[in-house]
């Protein structure tokens, strides 16, 4: 018998979310058959078996979140049985997540130091009130019933917890980690577009003055790695579109702009959409891109502070074009504006270095085209 666990998906992500088996206990199956499909970083990838045989267990249901290294499945493949830890003594082997957070959770009050008398105990269980989130009015710190009666009115009004999944939980992740890594500062300006034809294509026209920026300020079109302190510079300009679904936030990629046409680039775009809609776009087209652009201004608003996400250094932000009084030489006249914005990690880049990007970007989008 072998024990499959969960393998590296890669990009360092130590957990996934099962969203559906293709075996059932009793099966037979052969090498490389897909076993299940996990969601992790906001793609849906089938995970195949590298061994064949009978399905004995599986460990984990739909809804499961797994660890890294997580047992999935028992396979009986007609050889002894496998040693499924490494760990000394008897340690379980079919830990999940999810499981770890329920026992976490059920043990919450004891770690927390919980001190409440038993009758308040048997309201807080009658009320569905868990001591562990109740601030205590008592002496000496001791939850009182007046205290459980408070917390019970409150969450009388307020819907029951649910939990992040799939690419929610993705962006929650990525969001923490962007938090904690970052030193975000923001450059803001206006792009007088009046010189651009009738039906231009915004799209092409940032990904092109993105384009300009990258070769005006390369050190923004780079990987910073926070652990060694140091930048990767990246001569390839792969574009990370911002893509907005019911679920989440999406990001796929748009390989070497620098080199495609517009066609090429509206081809390839359209049909990442279409993708990331229908959740069959592949993990790899949503990985590795070096810089980032979210054209926000589709749906309001001017100017932002977008998200850079590590190890990226850089994301540009484009607003609601808008009709507003400019000067022209001595002259006042109504012309069409863009507004922008980027947002960099100034460990890796300098103030100086992010407003030439900026301003070759602006430059190459007052351009006809």
């Amino acid at each position: 018998m072998k024990t499959f666990k969960l393998p590296d998906l890669g990009e360092g992500l130590q957990e996934a979310e099962i969203v559906a088996w293709h075996v059932n206990a009793g099966d037979h199956i052969v090498v490389d058959q897909p076993l299940l499909s996990v969601e992790t970083d906001k793609a849906i990838v089938d995970v195949p078996s590298p061994f064949a045989g009978k399905v004995l267990t599986l460990h984990a249901k739909v809804g499961d979140v797994v660890a890294l290294d997580g047992a999935l499945v028992d396979i009986d493949d007609g050889g002894q049985v496998e040693d499924s830890g490494s760990v000394v003594g008897d340690a379980p082997t079919a830990t999940t997540a999810h499981e770890v957070r329920e026992h976490a959770s059920a043990a919450a009050p004891a770690a927390r130091g919980v001190r409440a008398a038993p009758a308040v105990r048997a309201l807080a269980s009658k009320l569905g009130v868990d001591l562990s989130i109740v601030t205590p009015s008592g002496p000496d710190g001791v939850i009182l019933a007046s205290d459980v009666e408070r917390v019970a009115k409150v969450l009388a009004n307020v819907a029951a917890l649910t939990p992040l999944r799939g690419p929610r939980r993705a962006m929650a992740q990525n969001m923490a980690l962007a938090h904690a890594e970052v030193v975000p500062v923001t450059l803001v300006d206006d792009a007088d577009i009046h010189a651009w034809a009738a039906g231009e294509d915004t799209t092409w026209r940032l990904l092109r003055a993105m384009v300009a920026g990258c070769r005006a300020a390369p050190a923004l079109n780079a990987w910073f790695d926070s652990q060694a302190l140091g930048v990767r510079q990246l001569s390839q300009i792969d574009v990370g579109i911002a893509t907005d679904t019911e679920e989440a936030l999406f990001v796929p990629v748009l390989r070497n702009v620098a080199e495609r046409s517009r066609e090429d680039l509206r081809t390839a775009l359209e049909q990442m959409k279409q993708d990331v809609r229908a959740r069959t776009i592949p993990p790899e087209s949503l990985r590795g891109h070096s810089i980032t652009l979210s054209n926000f201004g589709m749906f309001a608003g001017r100017y932002a502070s977008p998200v850079v996400m590590p190890p990226t250094v850089a994301i540009v932000g484009a607003g609601r074009a808008r009709r507003e009084p400019v000067a022209v030489g001595d002259a006042v006249v109504v012309h069409r504006v863009l507004p922008m914005s980027l947002t960099f990690d100034h460990r890796a880049a300098t103030g100086a270095e992010a407003a030439r990007f900026l301003a070759a970007m602006m430059a190459d989008l007052q351009r006809p085209d």
